[in-house]
């Protein structure tokens, strides 16, 4: 199965707007006790997180997994730091990207492949606002555009 693809559990659509993705790269998570069953459930939020390279290792901060229902005294800290898995090959290319200016990590999509939580994470270059009203004109005029041949076709 390519990357990318599997089960959706959740998905950042806020980081297309706000970046120019140039690469992406597929990373399982460290989870504890209960988090997948909430994964599972899809009770997730990819909002306002973002991933760090800290010491060799990639972390991702500020994901929110709600706690589980029937998880009692087991449940975890809703917004904790999350280990990403990724091979040491792809971590080395992290570090060069985040060394250069303007770029970010950002998580794209949550999604269940074969049994497993993986993450989609982005290598952003953030947009400016001209950037983000110039792709809103693109959208409406290609929704127009739609819109005229669904007309013809009737």
């Amino acid at each position: 199965m390519p990357k990318g693809e599997g089960k959706l559990i959740a998905q950042n659509k806020k980081a297309h707007h706000d970046y120019f993705i140039e690469e992406t790269y597929e990373a399982g998570l460290v989870l504890q006790g209960t988090e997948i069953k909430s994964i599972r459930a899809g009770k997730v939020n990819l909002k306002d997180s973002f991933a760090k390279v800290e010491k060799g290792e990639v972390f991702l901060h500020n994901m929110h997994i709600s706690p589980y229902e029937q998880g009692n005294r087991y449940n975890h800290d809703p917004l904790r730091t999350r280990k990403l898995l990724l091979h040491r090959r792809e971590i080395n290319k992290l570090i060069g990207y985040t060394k250069e200016q303007g770029y970010t990590l950002v998580p794209l999509k949550l999604y269940i492949k074969d049994g497993f939580a993986k993450l989609l994470l982005g290598v952003g270059k953030g947009k400016k606002k001209y950037d983000k009203r110039e792709d809103m004109k693109k959208k409406e005029a290609q929704r127009e555009v739609e819109r005229a041949f669904r007309e013809r076709q009737k």
